[in-house]
């Protein structure tokens, strides 16, 4: 038995998820844990291994530790499934058998950490790097994969990991497919969208990965602003059906294909989709998001929705579904049921207590700036409450997170402070002038 201070250096050593650098916050956790949830477990996925690591290190995360185990031994099945039928083992446990290393090692269990340790060397030596002094490419892809699942601000990371993996094993078609996926998401700008040497990546993608539906759906997302309405209307059609006929998984474009029938078609049919989808897994709580988002769309976007008291009643209470579907996350949720309370013409009350509900609870940094925002919004335009929305809107600004929600605060102040309201502009200068540089 290797002394204590040999077996942490030996598992410090090791390429997995608890040395990645994933330091997450709990409402992060829980976000990824519904997010990887919402994928779903369908035979096939080709990363199936990678969805059930993460899960095993965001339930150990969670404090859930014989969950995690149980993850983590179905990510090796799953690994042997979808790499080799006729091999139990392969260079794409590394990063397994580093996590149950680990776990038992957390669990005291320093026997079975160790025998998990040796099982590494074995793999590593019997599966050496293509390249000298580099990562085997399977851990490549699975860091990469991860950090495109797990962290927001790494994309760049991410796409670096994936052309290394892919110049050593140029024939995995799905990672060649989130390489482009994930550097188009690092390069597209809101209101430019993508360059048309980007956008040509994604079309050679979409013509060698035929079957990624989701990147079929990005690619008709990022093309419809150019495209005749009658052509979007069509393609959204046929994708539709290929959706509709695959199993349920939040990964299989339907999200993003209803954003498409939302801004370039009508919402009424994005409502139509969703509900069709939902009529079929009644009880798929994705698809309860889904159809939840587009009458959410009809209320505050459409030209009708917002006087129609029976569809804020409807879109009232599949938010408030949603939001008992994913009691530890999804605060934009809990805030978009607040927005739509105030549309109500008998819920008021509950949007103010939903906001108070919120400001008392434990929320991280960047949360606490969306939330500061929102809540500063709504006592603009619905409590038309100015000196409270000021406070707010400086609360969000103070936070040094550089988001959306941080700069519109800032605008919305610079606005106040230009309105020449004697003390409230005087404060507000001073306020913005000795704002501390966001952290970038």
């Amino acid at each position: 038995m290797m002394s204590q201070t040999s077996l942490e250096s030996k598992l410090e050593a090791l390429q997995c998820h608890f040395t990645w650098d994933l330091d997450p916050s709990r409402t992060r956790l829980f976000f990824v844990r519904y997010q990887l949830e919402d994928i779903g477990t369908e035979e096939g996925n080709s990363w199936l291994g990678h969805i059930y690591n993460l899960r095993g290190y965001v339930q150990y995360k969670l404090g859930f530790s014989k969950d995690a185990q149980s993850l983590f031994n179905k990510a090796a099945e799953a690994f042997c499934q979808t790499r080799r039928a006729d091999a139990d083992e392969g260079p794409w446990l590394v990063v397994n058998y580093g996590n149950l290393a680990w776990l038992h090692h957390h669990l005291g269990e320093q026997a079975e950490s160790q025998a998990y340790l040796s099982k590494v060397d074995a793999l590593m030596n019997k599966y050496p790097s293509p390249s000298q002094d580099e990562l085997h490419p399977e851990i490549y892809a699975e860091k990469a994969w991860t950090l495109m699942t797990f962290s927001t601000d790494k994309k760049q990371l991410a796409a670096d990991y994936f052309q290394r993996a892919i110049r050593m094993q140029p024939d995995m078609v799905e990672w060649k497919t989130s390489y482009v996926l994930v550097l188009a998401k690092a390069a597209g700008k809101p209101n430019t969208g993508l360059d048309a040497d980007m956008l040509e990546k994604l079309r050679i993608a979409k013509e060698e990965d035929p079957e990624d539906l989701y990147l079929a759906a990005y690619y008709l997302q990022q093309n419809a602003k150019m495209m005749q309405r009658e052509k979007v209307e069509d393609e959204a059609g046929e994708l539709a059906e290929k959706i509709l006929r695959n199993p349920v998984s939040s990964y299989n474009g339907l999200r993003i294909l209803l954003l498409v029938y939302i801004h370039h078609i009508s919402v009424d049919e994005a409502i139509r989709v969703a509900e069709e989808a939902l009529k079929h897994h009644p009880d798929v709580g994705f698809l309860k998001r889904c159809v939840a988002r587009c009458y959410r769309s009809k209320i505050f976007f459409g030209e009708d929705g917002r006087r129609d008291q029976s569809m804020i009643d409807k879109a009232i209470s599949l938010h408030e579904e949603v939001v008992s579907l994913y009691p530890q996350s999804f605060l934009l949720r809990k805030i978009d049921l607040a927005k739509l309370y105030t549309k109500s013409n008998h819920s008021q009350a509950k949007a103010e207590q939903i906001y108070q509900e919120l400001l008392e609870s434990d929320l991280d940094p960047a949360d606490r700036q969306l939330l500061y925002n929102r809540f500063a919004n709504y006592l603009f335009f619905d409590q038309h409450d100015r000196h409270g929305s000021i406070k707010y809107h400086m609360r969000a600004a103070e936070i040094p997170i550089q988001s959306f929600f941080r700069q519109n605060s800032i605008t919305n102040l610079e606005k106040f402070r230009d309105r020449n309201w004697r003390q409230v502009s005087r404060e507000v200068e001073e306020f913005l002038r000795n704002l501390p540089e966001p952290e970038v």
